[in-house]
């Protein structure tokens, strides 16, 4: 059985307060669009440095102005988690874009055109 470390309680808690900051619409910034999903939070082992992984479900172009625009707000992200978790040490936050949901619903779709093909 997996131990429950303080870097996956860390890692769970920041993505429920990302995701909540970017429902509310707190980073004022035009470039977000689309449905913007935070997938998967890594935290290193001295929880200095965080991995956000994120899905937009959206055109090309709003993808990478989400990027853009998150990156743009890291310093307000960092300030606002540790308010929010109680941490003394704000963590470097780096985003990475996850295409994993699409890929996946592209695969779904290619498994039904082949289910069709042969019924």
């Amino acid at each position: 059985m997996k131990s429950y470390n303080r870097s996956d309680r860390i890692g769970q808690q920041i993505k429920r307060e990302l995701s909540e900051i970017i429902q509310r619409n707190e980073i004022k910034d035009d470039r977000l669009g689309g449905l913007i999903s935070i997938t998967e939070v890594v935290v290193s082992g001295d929880l200095r440095n965080v991995k956000v992984y994120f899905s937009v479900y959206g055109e090309e172009a709003q993808k990478i102005g989400t990027l853009a625009a998150l990156e743009a707000a890291t310093g307000f992200l960092r300030g606002e988690l540790c308010r929010r978790l109680g941490i003394r040490f704000a963590p470097e936050l780096v985003f990475k874009l996850d295409d994993s949901l699409e890929r996946g619903q592209r695969i779904t779709e290619l498994l039904e055109k082949i289910k069709k093909k042969e019924v």
